[in-house]
């Protein structure tokens, strides 16, 4: 592929909800250009930027891929991205690397709830776009509904340049509403034939190419006043009046197409090249100098000093890590030094290259505006950012949803669980939206993402990989044991069986302490009644207690211990015999003291569509939760709620079901406190009859 200027490169980001045709509209871009010599089939799992098992495997789009091609003497690099929730964290990446963004609706089902998610996501990054309703020549394809919910979800300013020709299974072309004329379609969408407008559609094909016209008028202060007083407006004012109004968000232009069929992609080619932004487009990009707030700028220009941001990495056990970067100022070429001023060091780059699905295609330089990849750095991640060293700056991390839900996973193979955390953690480098960790207080490896679906691949990947497979399971929550009063008890080990004998006598307080304290151990012997060799290992054996707890055996937190008396014996008394005594005073104080069992709370924040908030509400009551405000927030309502950790593990399904996917949430850590007395019966007389089936 030979080297573009920056101002004939595009960047644009295909988005919709899941299904809608994103994956199939990238091949035919790719076969209509010639960039691969033969148009790939989700069914058959033959596509460019699908290309990993688990997404042939499900037919669905799991990775953002990467798929430049070459038109009409521009670079386009097309994003094609996931589709599922489960996988935001790659569109998101994608976003912020894009200049525009081209959203698929499907012409059978029309706007979906996912479509609504990620162009609320395109409007937060304030990129340019055009719509493509796919899947005409489908049955119950129907342009004028689908086009009418475009309206009705997101405003006028959608403006069609298109309309269909023929309906359903006889969809053979559009008409360009531009131009004024009819494009039919060769069978195999490869040639196209231009002809006058079909009578039946003259009128229809009139009526919008006014509102077009009108669209064009109201974004432009010149063309509205000469449209206002009746003149006409010339093909070169309507063709810089349109781009103008898709550049500043003013006009949304609507295209057709079926891409299985590989019809409307010359078109949509032609239309990327002249109405969508090049990388110079935006004037400058803002950044921060490392390690302070100072704001700095930088001029989107190639004789800038070097600036470049990491969207995406992908960790493989053989090849090792990629990072997918788009240059925003100067360049990058291959064996160079390239300093990383978010992680301050400097990497050495060898080959740079850009991916056609897994194909890598090198690089000789990398301008402005472009994106490329480059393999084997040392510690470069998602969201880093490269520039000079003498021109520093450091570009905004991303910000990804927190996860919402999680499971235990343990080796199937004993043994394994070193080669799982060594996977697991290389999974962490490329996915910013996983989350490991370790759970001391349940002894369980915990993996947290944003679905079931987004888990079971990484567990796949594991598998296929580094070779380890693992079983799910819900995570045990991790409860936490105090007490709520005060105890004065005694503790005395005492055994004699031949020779030495053991003993060790202790008197301890129990008391609640501070929140968060833990233990708070205080010596308060006088006199020596217990000698001060043996006092750390009176505190050592409370510890030891403290790890299982007397109500249902979970860590002891918060209490406050005295060592008040005792007696010892000056041949039998030891460490261990102090230990023991210490041991199980702590455990009949706290069964004196009112031991209690403590959950963790935490707090949600879930984001709905006003109708569903008597349904919501309801269920975070049904779960032990305590509503704690609402708030409108943009155009949505959010109920803040403190909801048990027990009553959370599957929420996200719940949610997602009452809601019909429209619903989102988030949960942090709160506090512990009591389970009630009830559920805590309940809980206590399950985890008995678990452990004796252990037994």
């Amino acid at each position: 592929m030979k080297k573009y200027a920056s101002e004939n490169i595009r960047n644009v980001a295909l988005i919709s909800h899941g299904g809608a045709g994103k994956t199939s509209l990238t091949e035919a871009l790719l076969f209509t250009s010639g960039a691969v010599n033969r148009l790939g089939k989700i069914e058959s799992g033959t596509t460019t930027t699908d290309f990993d098992p688990d997404e042939i495997k499900k037919k669905v789009t799991i990775n953002v891929g990467l798929a430049p091609l070459e038109w009409d003497g521009v670079k386009v690099n097309l994003l094609d991205t996931p589709g599922y929730f489960d996988f935001i964290g790659d569109v998101l990446g994608a976003l912020r690397v894009a200049d525009s963004v081209v959203t698929v609706v499907c012409a059978v089902s029309g706007v979906e709830v996912g479509t609504e998610k990620v162009w609320g996501y395109a409007n937060d990054f304030k990129l340019p776009r055009f719509v493509v309703i796919n899947k005409l020549d489908r049955e119950n394809a129907d342009y004028e509904g689908t086009l009418e919910q475009l309206r009705t979800h997101f405003g006028l300013n959608v403006a069609p340049l298109q309309m269909p020709i023929g309906k359903e299974a006889d969809f053979k072309g559009v008409v360009d509403l531009v131009t004024q004329k009819a494009l039919l379609f060769s069978d195999d969408g490869m040639k196209i034939k231009e002809e006058d407008i079909p009578g039946d559609l003259s009128v229809p094909a009139r009526e919008l190419r006014e509102k077009l016209i009108e669209a064009i008028a109201e974004a432009d202060d010149s063309l509205l006043e000469k449209y206002l007083e009746g003149e006409m407006l010339s093909d070169e004012e309507i063709t810089q009046g349109l781009r103008q109004g898709v550049l500043e968000g003013k006009i949304i232009p609507v295209l057709c197409g079926a891409a299985t069929k590989n019809f409307g992609i010359q078109p949509l080619l032609d239309l990327i090249k002249r109405y969508l932004p090049s990388p110079l487009d935006q004037k400058e990009i803002k950044g921060r100098l490392p390690g302070k707030e100072e704001e700095v700028t930088r001029k989107l220009s190639p004789s800038e000093s070097l600036s470049a941001f990491v969207y995406k990495t992908l960790a493989d056990p053989y090849v090792g890590r990629i990072n997918f970067f788009r240059v925003y100022s100067g360049t990058v070429k291959p064996d160079s030094q390239v300093y990383n001023s978010t992680k301050d060091i400097t990497e050495r780059f060898g080959q740079v290259f850009a991916m056609r699905g897994k194909n890598q295609i090198p690089m000789e330089e990398v301008v402005t505006g472009d994106i490329a990849c480059v393999a084997k750095l040392q510690s470069t991640a998602t969201g880093d950012t490269f520039c000079d060293r003498s021109h520093l700056i450091v570009f905004p991390a991303l910000k990804f949803p927190d996860p919402v839900i999680s499971f235990a996973v343990e080796p199937k193979t004993k043994g394994d669980e070193d080669k799982v955390m060594s996977g697991l953690s290389r999974f962490l480098e490329e996915d910013p939206t996983f989350k490991l960790e370790r759970r001391a207080e349940t002894k369980q490896t915990i993996i947290s993402g944003l679905g079931e679906l987004h888990l079971e691949i990484v567990v796949s990947r594991l598998a296929q990989k580094f070779g380890v497979e693992v079983d799910f399971s819900t995570p045990k929550i991790p409860y936490k044991e105090t007490i709520r009063g005060q105890s004065r008890v005694e503790g005395k080990h005492k055994k004699q069986s031949g020779g030495r004998g053991q003993f060790g006598h202790v008197y301890l307080e129990l008391e609640p302490a501070e929140t968060g304290q833990g233990l708070v151990f205080e010596n308060k012997i006088f006199g020596g009644s217990v000698p001060r060799q043996y006092i750390p290992a009176v505190e050592k054996g409370v510890r030891e207690a403290m790890d299982e707890g007397v109500v249902a055996g979970y860590p002891v937190v918060d209490i406050r211990v005295r060592l008040v008396d005792g007696s010892y014996h000056t041949v039998d008394s030891s460490e261990m015999a102090f230990k023991i005594a210490a041991s199980q005073a702590f455990k009949k104080g706290m069964e004196q003291a009112g031991a209690v069992l403590l959950e963790p709370i935490l707090n949600v924040e879930v984001i709905i569509p006003e109708v569903f908030m008597g349904d919501i509400m309801g269920d975070l009551n049904s779960k032990r939760g305590r509503i704690q405000g609402m708030e409108p927030e943009g155009g949505l309502q959010k109920i803040r709620a403190q909801v048990p950790m027990a009553e959370m593990f599957k929420y996200s399904i719940d949610l997602r079901s009452m809601t019909q996917g429209r619903g989102f949430f988030s949960m942090a850590f709160s506090h512990y406190e009591d389970v009630p007395h009830m559920v805590a019966e309940q809980l206590i007389a399950a985890l008995k009859a678990a452990k004796e089936a252990e037994a």
